[in-house]
C-alpha cells in the first residue's frame, strides 16, 4: 500500500462522510426505509389474509368429512 493509495482512500472516506450527512441523502434514506415499511405492512396483511383463507378451506372440509360421516 502506498501513500497514494491511503490518501485516495481516505478522501474517498471523507467524500462518503460528508454525503451522508447531507439533509437530501438523509431524507432519501428516510423515504426508503419508510417504503420498506409499508411493504411489510403489506406483505404481513396479505399473508394474514392467506392464512384465515387456508383456515377457512380447512374447517369446510373438515365439516364436509363429518357430513358425509353421519
Amino acid at each position: 500500500m502506498t501513500v497514494k493509495d491511503f490518501l485516495i482512500g481516505a478522501a474517498c472516506g471523507a467524500a462518503a462522510v460528508a454525503i451522508l450527512k447531507t439533509p437530501t441523502f438523509r431524507k432519501g434514506c428516510a423515504s426508503l426505509i419508510a417504503a420498506g415499511l409499508q411493504l411489510k405492512e403489506d406483505a404481513s396483511e396479505y399473508f394474514e389474509t392467506l392464512k384465515e383463507d387456508a383456515e377457512d378451506v380447512q374447517a369446510e372440509k373438515k365439516a364436509s368429512a363429518k357430513s358425509a360421516q353421519a
